[in-house]
């Protein structure tokens, strides 16, 4: 870990942009929750906006990944978080109710916006990290996302209690604008040119990546599994605390700093010590640990409603979700050549954003009929039957060559750039 992060210059940087921009999007998200429901005392008003924001996430997805197959994804990461700076900047007029249409096309275009940068952040990194590297940079990488949500939840909920909607603002708009200049001075590889193709046929070719290329398919099929699975643990983590547990509001927050915890905690551990697994191992079984630990997190109320062990059961079960997400970052980076990866990005972005909502109705119709504990180890079967397809359909893949993986041979640390997915 010390010497992916102590020689590569360029991917401390894009570590560095994507923690400080993640938090900015947390800073947003949780003061504008808060003060739409605080401005309109309507929870409608509240779904609406975290509607406008996770919509383009369906809809936009897979078109989201051609821009970053097409153009330059450095100057697509600073030029999309520039314009998130400035699409913040109506939300200092928003005085009363009626102007919450304001909020909610504010949250529209971060929302796209947002769409936009996932698919080319994760296509980024191979460029600039090694072959070999790609696991302890994905597991870095992924776990700067938890701790954005820590700080980003923590820093939204006082400043929008401190200094109302404009301190969110600022405080959104400086991150952005940092991150932005962090992006601008990074170093990457020509590519080579897409395919003289439209928008139109390029994403259509990505659409049908889905069906002819195997490990694509393996991971639509993957992320439609565990989005379902996403959807009802959003669901129903609040009532298994306040309903199963018996727990309060202060305790539902520290159950999801404990999640938070636990994933950064395996991050770190996966980047310093690896091991020999390979992308598969780590993806499949880290995935069947995960539901197991997730089981036992659901079930153990059949023999105590302490609190307790489930803090320390979603603490635990961040390690083997950390290793699962690192594993599926580096097989989907590996999954096709360098041109095509912001396709599968988005294509998995889509699928796994839609399968979500669709979790979400689920658990609210099978909570009341089956039960929370019920319902939600469904959940955790879920997981476990998704890393044993992992294991079972990815077991003959072959090891990628460098140019499949989108790093030229000498790249990254100790190669023949000092340069830094």
């Amino acid at each position: 870990m010390r010497g992916l992060l102590g020689r590569n210059r360029d991917y401390r940087r894009l570590l560095t942009a994507g923690l400080i921009s993640q938090t900015g999007d947390w800073v947003i998200s949780t003061g504008l929750a808060y003060h739409v429901y605080v401005l309109t005392g309507s929870t409608l008003s509240s779904a609406t906006m975290l509607l406008a924001a996770r919509l383009p996430d369906v809809l936009l997805g897979s078109l989201a990944g051609v821009l970053a197959d097409r153009w330059d994804r450095r100057r697509l990461l600073a030029v999309t978080d520039v314009l998130l700076a400035l699409g913040l900047l109506p939300l200092l007029a928003v005085r009363e109710p009626g102007q919450v249409w304001i909020v909610y096309v504010v949250a529209l275009w971060t929302g796209v916006l947002s769409t936009v940068l996932f698919p080319a952040q994760k296509a980024l990194v191979p460029q600039i990290v090694a072959a070999s590297q790609l696991v302890r940079a994905n597991a870095l990488h992924g776990q700067s996302g938890q701790a954005a949500r820590l700080l980003g939840a923590l820093a939204g909920g006082v400043a929008v209690g401190a200094g109302g909607l404009a301190a969110v603002v600022w405080i959104g708009v400086a991150g952005f604008l940092v991150s932005a200049l962090l992006l601008a001075r990074l170093r990457t590889p020509s590519r080579r040119a897409p395919a003289a193709t439209t928008m139109g046929g390029a994403w259509v070719a990505g659409l049908r990546l889905a069906r002819g290329n195997r490990d694509v398919r393996l991971l639509v099929t993957y992320m439609v599994i565990t989005g379902l699975g996403e959807g009802v643990f959003a669901t129903l983590a609040a009532p298994f605390v306040a309903q199963v547990l018996g727990g309060t509001g202060d305790a539902y927050g520290l159950f999801l700093s404990a999640q938070a915890v636990g994933g950064i905690a395996g991050g770190l551990a996966l980047a310093a010590r690896p091991g020999k697994a390979g992308p598969r191992a780590l993806f499949g079984w880290g995935t069947v640990v995960f539901g197991l630990a997730d089981l036992a997190l659901f079930t153990y109320p059949l023999l105590t409603r302490e609190l307790w062990p489930a803090i320390v059961l979603i603490a635990l079960a961040g390690l083997p979700a950390a290793a699962a997400m690192a594993g599926l970052t580096t097989f989907a980076q590996t999954a096709t050549g360098a041109d095509r990866l912001g396709a599968v990005f988005g294509l998995l972005m889509s699928a796994q954003a839609a399968t979500s909502l669709l979790g979400m109705a689920l658990a609210g119709v099978l909570g009341e009929r089956l039960g929370i504990v019920p319902t939600l180890c469904l959940h955790a079967a879920g997981l476990m039957a998704a890393g044993l397809l992992v294991v079972v359909r990815a077991g003959g893949r072959r090891p990628p060559t460098p140019e499949a993986s989108g790093t030229a041979p000498g790249s990254g640390p100790g190669g023949s750039r000092a340069v830094r997915r």
